[in-house]
């Protein structure tokens, strides 16, 4: 790889790891190319991102994007999104299937985290969830006002 290559690579990690709320090592030794792709897969769906990246690239291009505190060693494959919930889900339930995926460390949220943080991370409701949460919470009042109402007129004919 020459060294245009390899700057290329760098500007584009730092930039995609500026938007990123979360980024993900893991170790994949041992895992197939067909379990790889789906782990690209459910992360598309997710709009995360995921790659192979060398240790030195991947350090320089972190620490551009200002996200520090974590050292690379061995092998490392990344996963990064803008969505740190749905981000760790894609992450956990991969790896509850392929026990030769190992979460390492992570930033969540632009913070150096632990594999417990991710995992904490990925039982929290998704985005869609909370709005649906939301919605229901601002339809409660119409509902029960609603209710309320068709039961006074039961009650008003029941009198007539």
């Amino acid at each position: 790889m020459t060294k245009t290559q390899k700057a290329e690579i760098i500007e584009v990690l730092s930039g995609e790891f500026k938007d990123a709320q979360t980024v993900i090592f893991c170790e994949y030794k041992g895992l197939t190319v067909s379990a790889l792709e789906g782990l690209r897969k459910a992360a598309r769906a997710k709009e995360a991102r995921v790659q192979v990246v060398k240790n030195t690239l991947a350090t320089i291009a972190l620490s551009k994007a200002e996200l520090n505190g974590i050292e690379l060693k061995d092998t490392n494959i990344l996963i990064w999104g803008a969505d740190s919930v749905a981000t760790s889900k894609v992450v956990i339930e991969f790896a509850k299937g392929n026990d030769k995926f190992i979460i390492k460390s992570a930033y969540v949220d632009r913070e150096a985290a632990d594999a417990s943080t991710v995992e904490t991370f990925s039982k929290l409701p998704g985005r869609e969830e909370l709005l649906a949460m939301l919605a229901a919470t601002w339809m409660a009042p119409v509902a029960n006002f609603t209710i309320g109402l068709e039961a006074l007129r039961k009650k008003r004919e029941e009198e007539a």
